[in-house]
This record gives structure tokens, sequence and C-alpha cells, in this order.
């Protein structure tokens, strides 16, 4: 079933107009984000509502994103938004849209695996595709097992500090201890050798023979 053409203007019904709202702004962030996967980009949305909420969605950091938007229109006039700016913005946005129709048909035909009734030059763009993804997710398995193994290399020298620190500490506690080992039998030596015998005799000495 078509769909009628919508008309370009305000929604009198104060519950039509919030029901549309709601899907318009569910759509619009799933383009968003399907824009920021597929082709890699980084996007931001702001919308605020009629009511004043605020809704937004970053493919990364919203705030890096904002300072890099700002950096970018530096200096720009205020009123570069001039009928010629509308245009090219319009043509872009249409030249994105079919890029995306595109990206969502070769998923489909990948996800059914669909892939009999395709031309040569689908299967060359489907093959491109997957060679850019499967790039990516190298990259990307490659960043984890290089953060991985930072990761590992910092508990390894944490661990030698602390094995370090416990055989400094184990070797003062003997050192101590034999110390004391020591200053006892000394003190056991000095004891027996200043031994004086105190027993009382009566008589003449012991005559040998």
């Amino acid at each position: 079933m078509v769909r009628g053409k919508v008309q370009m203007k305000k929604i009198e019904d104060a519950t039509s107009r919030q029901v549309t709202f709601s899907k318009r702004r569910t759509g619009l962030v799933k383009k968003a984000n399907e824009l920021s996967v597929l082709c890699d980009a980084q996007v931001a949305v702001i919308v605020f509502s009629q009511n004043g909420r605020l809704y937004e969605f970053s493919s990364s950091d919203m705030t890096k994103i904002l300072e890099r938007y700002h950096e970018c229109t530096k200096g720009v006039p205020a009123n570069k938004f001039g009928e010629d700016y509308i245009q090219q913005l319009k043509f872009d946005c249409a030249s994105m849209a079919k890029n995306i129709e595109l990206l969502e048909l070769s998923k489909r035909q990948l996800l059914e695996q669909n892939v009999s009734s395709c031309s040569y030059n689908e299967l060359k763009g489907i093959e491109e595709q997957l060679q850019i993804s499967l790039q990516r997710i190298r990259q990307r398995k490659d960043q984890l097992y290089k953060e991985q193994i930072e990761q590992l290399q910092s508990q390894e020298s944490s661990l030698v500090k602390e094995n370090a620190k416990l055989s400094a500490m184990w070797q003062r506690e003997k050192k101590t201890s034999q110390k004391q080992q020591w200053g006892a039998e000394a003190e056991a030596a000095s004891s027996h050798a200043f031994e004086v015998d105190t027993e009382l005799f009566i008589g003449l000495p012991k005559q040998h023979c």
C-alpha cells in the first residue's frame, strides 16, 4: 500500500502532532545511526520538542562533535544559510539518502543470501564493502589486542613491584629474627659462663693416694 504525500504544514491536532513527532524523531535517529555506521561519519542530532524537551543522538562524544562544529564554522557569516547553501544541502541529503538506500539493499541481500540475482557491479560493490568491513574489524581487533597487551604489561609491572616490596619486607623480618636469635644465644652463653658454685663444704680436703 502506497502512502499518500504528507503536506508540509503544522499538524493542528495535538495528539496526532505528538505521535508524528515521536515517529519522525525515532526515524531521524535511526537514519543518523545508519549514516554513522555505514559511512563512518560523525553525526550529531539535537531536537527540542514543542514543550522544550531535549532529545539528542551522537555517534561519538557530543561535546567533541560540537567543538569540531564550532571550529569549522568559526568566522562563517551568520547569513550563510542562503538559497545556494540550502540547495546544496538538499542535494547532499538526496545523495546521502540514495547511498543509504543502496547500502541497505546490499545489506538485505547479504542477510538474505540472495546474491544469485545480483549483477556483476552489485557483487563487486558488495565485495568492496566486505573488504572495507573486514579491514575495520581487523583494525579494531588489533587495537583491542594492543590495549590488552598494555593492560597485562601494566599488571605485570605492578606485580613485579609488589613482589620486590614483599621480598624486601621478608628479608628485613628474617634479619630481625636472626638478630633476636643471636641475642638470645649470646645471653644464654653469658649466663652460663658466669655461673658460681655456692655449695658449702666443711672438713679437710681430700688427699689423693
